[in-house]
């Protein structure tokens, strides 16, 4: 809202001296946001001229300029810019008359642009000056000439100081309103405001029309509201006020001051009718829409459109119009959309003789609606979708009929018709104490009332509670919160104290939190990027790498999907680190090492997942409600994913280019489990979208929790990726469970430890891990260690058979082993290998 301050001045007393950022100041105090603030950018000295002759001088160029001899100061005296009474200046406008009032930019002016004004050679002449339009003063869009000073009605002595006489040294100050304030959208809801912050007096313009404001004949015009299908069961049209004014002249010129405050406040002059309905509106946030008398046919109808009505409006569009769109209507058909826009046949032109005014109480919901259907917001929707004071209707009505009589040379009847309804502002039941323990300040009693009914309010003691009438011009007080809100703002926001609660005993992150958070931390030191993607994908992606064989597995489809190629939710995180890294790899970032954690989505065959019914938001659903939402939505588990491409080491002088391959994967997966704290097994698998022989199951115990592997070429190929790609997946959620709440550090040992090597024959088919894990579980507590050093098949053994060689270490925590202790535990888990896979020692 841009509220130039002479205007604010009228209504409560600002300081001469408050600049516009003390207004702004004091407005934010009540709770506004200061936007901006907006002045005429002219600098003198500009001042009345008057045209003393001119020379009408053809060009080459086909143009007729006008070598003018102006008068820019009283008799011989020296012109504000301190030159000669009698300046000549160069003019392209030709609308203008000897004799003429006009105004003069002299040498040293400033005019918005900015466009610095000095005496130059043009067309053979030194121009000493400019003789300015309305557009180059920035009152307005008019540029076909130059702005004469008695189409604005004014006659001013030659040499006045035009910035101070046209009202360009006013200046506006903007702020931000809030949707729930939309009696702020008004100079006089401002004024109230600065009223509130400052304690300056405040003079409500409603008030001062008095009983002006009603009409003595309100059968002259037929108005009549048929709202069949009203909206959340709220009529329409509330209250409608039609008034009459007569011999109206709309070739009069608009005030200056009025163009300029208009202007300041974001609105163009269109003439003095439409002028002085924005003013009007501007002024008490009370839409006007005027229409030509003449053209109307017949009384004024408020009701809802019809399937297939058409409207042109007044921006010459014509509009389809929607069953739930209210209308005003005459005999002819609809000629306006309510609180929105005007139709083209009715509206005021330099023809219209007699107007009728219209103000009106439209329903909030219907209008915003109505602007938004249409993309169509104005000034009148912008107000009525926040609400508008049902009691000014009346009062509106009246204050433009007297400034159309006032500068329009109109008639005001006072007769006209209207339609109200009675309204009642609900009572508000304000217990003691409340204010206090909500916003956690002790106001006094005389506190809280009085600040309540600073904003308009009518306060009844009940008691030691308080009834509570809210104004008006308050749609947004409904409750004793809001009215603590009020309180608060009233009586500075500053008393409101800072506190920092004390957080209860054992809050915080939750163990899963924290563990995740170790994991993430853990690769990102690893040298991975994470890089959380879209948790959409299409269904063969989620066929591929979302199940084990690659064959159709349930997926949750979106109703309302944001890419048609992508409209499932993910069962894998693959498919997201697979398009970043195309994305990397398209441009130029070959070398990739990415993770991501996610949750994925696991619908159960069979199951329906979804809801059609949506419980409504005011209400708490009850258990049986709640418990039906939580069945309606799938297992989501989060995984924890790695890709990586390209290389680990970049080829330099002498190290050739070492490419990311299996074991960086597995050292990914050893780095989760670190973090997560649980031991992760190896054991070759099988998966659709990875390459065999290059495919591990991942493994807690006996608990399977993830893959680790090399995607197929073909795949690779698919997601545009060049070369090898590997990557793991794992359940962090599964891997956190099975880890358990504490890690157990292993103690460490001050004694010597005893090292051992054992090659063991077995089937090539027996996995390395298998015979890994007989060793441990027969080698017995003072195994330290154990892994694997050698897998040799070849010369020397027989077909289908490998020779699998283990380094083992010993130690004890209370002695120095024996070559004898550490030769027995390792015969122990060689017996346990012999006796499940047949294991022999290899000589």
């Amino acid at each position: 809202m841009r509220v130039p301050l002479s205007w604010l001045r009228e209504y409560v007393d600002v300081p001469q001296d408050a600049s516009p950022e003390d207004v702004l100041a004091a407005l934010v105090s009540v709770g506004f946001e200061e936007e901006d603030v907006f002045r005429f950018d002219v600098h003198g000295p500009i001042v009345v001229g008057e045209v003393l002759e001119f020379v009408e001088e053809p060009q080459s160029n086909g143009k007729t300029i006008r070598w003018c001899q102006v008068r820019v100061a009283p008799g011989d005296e020296t012109a504000a810019d301190g030159g000669p009474a009698v300046h000549g200046i160069v003019c392209g406008a030709r609308n203008f008359f000897v004799g003429d009032k006009v105004v003069v930019t002299l040498p040293g002016a400033v005019l918005p642009g900015p466009f610095p004004i000095a005496a130059r050679k043009t067309y053979g002449h030194v121009s000493d000056g400019m003789i300015a339009s309305a557009r180059e003063l920035g009152l307005g869009e008019e540029h076909s000439g130059i702005l004469r000073l008695v189409e604005l009605g004014i006659d001013a002595p030659v040499g006045t100081d035009a910035i101070e006489l046209l009202g360009l040294d006013d200046v506006a100050v903007d702020v931000n309103v809030t949707p729930d304030r939309g009696y702020a959208l008004s100079i006089r809801g401002i004024a109230r405001e600065y009223a509130h912050a400052t304690g300056a007096e405040f003079r409500d313009p409603a008030e001062r029309m008095g009983r002006a404001a009603a009409l003595r004949d309100g059968n002259a015009f037929h108005v009549a509201v048929q709202d069949a299908a009203p909206i959340r069961g709220q009529v329409g049209a509330s209250e409608f006020v039609a008034r009459i004014v007569r011999h109206v002249d709309p070739t009069k010129p608009t005030p200056a001051w009025m163009i300029a405050r208009l202007t300041l406040a974001g609105i163009r002059s269109l003439g003095i009718l439409i002028d002085i309905t924005n003013y009007v509106m501007i002024e008490l946030g009370q839409p006007i829409h005027g229409y030509d008398l003449d053209r109307l046919a017949g009384g004024i109808t408020v009701r809802r459109a019809t399937a297939g009505e058409k409207l042109e409006t007044l921006d010459g569009r014509v509009r389809e119009l929607s069953t739930e769109d209210l209308l005003i209507t005459d005999e002819s058909g609809p000629i306006g959309l309510a609180g929105v826009m005007g139709g083209g046949t009715t509206e005021m032109t330099d023809a219209t003789r007699n107007v009728l005014i219209e103000a009106a109480t439209f329903d909030t919901v219907s209008i915003a609606r109505t602007a938004r259907r249409h993309k169509l917001p104005s000034e009148a929707s912008r107000r009525f979708e926040r609400g508008v004071d049902p009691a000014i209707p009346f009062v509106a009505a009246a204050r433009v009929a007297e400034l159309m009589v006032e500068y329009a040379g109109g008639t005001d009847t006072a007769a006209g018709g209207a339609l109200h309804r009675s309204f009642e502002v609900p009572v508000i039941e304000l217990p003691h104490g409340f204010v206090q323990g909500l916003i956690g300040v002790e106001y006094t009693p005389d506190e809280i009332v009085s600040a309540l009914e600073k904003v308009g309010c009518r306060v009844i003691a009940l008691g030691d509670d308080w009834a509570v009438h809210p104004p008006t011009w308050r749609p947004d007080l409904t409750d004793k919160w809001t009215l603590a809100e009020e309180v608060a703002r009233i009586h500075g926001l500053d008393r409101v104290p800072s506190v920092l609660p004390t957080p209860p005993s054992g809050r915080g992150l939750t163990t899963a939190q924290r563990a995740r958070r170790r994991v993430s931390n853990a690769l990102a030191a690893a040298g991975f990027v994470e890089t959380p993607s879209f948790p959409f994908t299409g269904e063969e992606q989620n066929d591929l790498h979302g199940s084990a064989s690659g064959a159709h597995a349930p997926g949750i489809r979106i109703a309302n999907a944001l890419d048609g190629q992508a409209p499932f939710l993910r069962r894998s995180l693959v498919p997201g680190l697979l398009q970043v890294a195309h994305r990397n790899v398209a441009r130029g970032f070959t070398d990739l090492a990415l993770f991501e954690t996610g949750a994925v989505f696991l619908p159960e065959p069979g199951v329906e997942y979804g809801t059609s019914s949506i419980p409504p938001l005011a209400v708490r659903p009850d258990a049986a409600t709640l418990a039906q939402l939580d069945a309606s939505i799938p297992p989501q588990p989060r995984h924890v994913a790695v890709l990586l491409t390209g290389s680990r080491i970049a080829k330099q002088p002498g190290q050739a280019a070492a490419p990311f391959d299996l074991a960086d994967a597995l050292d990914a997966v050893r780095t989760i489990a670190a973090a997560a704290g649980v031991e992760i097994g190896v054991a070759q698998a099988e998966r659709a979208a990875l390459h065999p022989g290059r495919t591990g199951a991942l493994s807690v115990g006996d608990v399977v929790v993830g893959y680790v592997g090399e995607l197929l070429p073909t795949v690779a190929e698919g997601a545009a990726l060049p070369g090898r790609v590997v990557v793991a997946e794992l359940d962090l959620d599964l891997v956190i469970s099975l880890a358990g709440e504490r890690v157990v550090a292993a103690s460490l040992s001050g004694f010597p430890a005893a090292t051992q090597d054992v090659s063991l024959v077995v089937p090539a088919a027996i996995p390395a891990a298998a015979v890994r894990d007989a060793l441990v579980e027969g080698s017995g507590a003072l195994l330290e260690s154990l892994r694997l050093v050698d897998d040799y098949r070849g010369e020397g053994l027989p077909e289908g058979v490998k020779s699998l060689t283990f380094a083992l270490r010993f130690r004890s925590s209370d002695r120095t082993l024996t070559a004898a202790e550490a030769t027995d535990a390792k015969l122990a888990g060689v017996a346990v290998a012999a006796d499940r896979f047949g294991a022999t020692l290899r000589e």
